[in-house]
């Protein structure tokens, strides 16, 4: 085992880590990890993804529920068109996008750096949510609980999708959009979100159970020691202040961003 392999596997405990401190934002790192070090293709890479991140959101968000922290009207409003958009997202359009898209000169688009570009896309989308660290400013917003049913459910769609496509659970987006749209207090909103995380992510990955070979003891591995860092991190939350890690993580979400964009579009 190599020294790049070895450290894809040790990502796989930082991901766990960063959802067990801050909430999310550690799921966006899988398919980079994965592609990079462990040499897994684009697109099983983003299957492999909605399952690690379904696991590990469904075992951080158990301590939420025992709290009574997580909203379950919200996330079934929220989480029934985003269901449906990841599955048919999983089982219908990434099989259908053409190997090769399209070509100028000698550089060819692919589907796998199509996949790699627009994950680098939402990446940069998630590194500024976290730099901003607008934590606060949603904090003064809750209040009574109240619903925008078209707004919540439309949001939902486009979370499906995105999640569909790229793999990662979308918590930068689906928080805003709960303390916002549904007025739910931070907290709540942050175990509401990693209940519809992992819910939309298993439903996403069984589009592709039938259509990808999926080698089980590596994705069991690699899930396990994600497990192992959530725990972790949920221990090291009440110790260590979370606003200052999610601005340093986006920041470093930020540079592999860019590092996929060069890579993918220049060499």
């Amino acid at each position: 085992m190599d020294l790049l392999t070895i450290l894809g596997y040790l990502s796989a405990l930082v991901i766990g880590i960063s959802l067990g401190l801050i909430g999310g934002g550690g799921s966006i790192l899988t398919v980079p990890a994965m592609v990079y070090m462990l040499s897994v293709s684009p697109v099983l890479a983003t299957a492999y993804s909605l399952f690690v991140v379904g696991v590990t959101s469904l075992a951080g968000s158990f301590s939420f529920m025992k709290k009574g922290l997580v909203n379950y009207k919200t996330a079934a409003v929220f989480a029934t068109p985003s269901f449906l958009a990841v599955f048919l997202t999983r089982k219908f359009l990434v099989p259908s996008i053409p190997e090769e898209i399209f070509s100028v000169g000698d550089w060819v688009l692919t589907k796998d750096i199509a996949i790699m570009v627009f994950f680098a896309l939402i990446m940069l989308a998630a590194s500024f949510s976290m730099i901003k660290n607008n934590k606060r400013s949603l904090e003064k917003k809750s209040g009574e609980i109240k619903f925008n049913f078209p707004l919540i459910a439309a949001e939902g769609a486009v979370v499906g999708v995105l999640t569909g496509l790229v793999g990662a659970g979308g918590g930068f987006l689906i928080i805003p959009a709960l303390v916002l749209l549904a007025n739910l207090p931070m907290k709540m909103a942050v175990g509401t979100s990693l209940l519809i995380i992992a819910v939309k992510s298993l439903i996403g990955f069984l589009g592709d159970v039938a259509t990808q070979e999926i080698d089980w003891v590596f994705l069991g591995g690699f899930t396990a020691l994600s497990l192992v860092g959530i725990f972790v991190g949920s221990y090291l939350s009440s110790k260590i202040d979370g606003s200052h890690l999610k601005k340093g993580f986006g920041y470093f979400v930020l540079i592999m961003a860019v590092y996929i964009l060069v890579k993918e579009m220049l060499f």
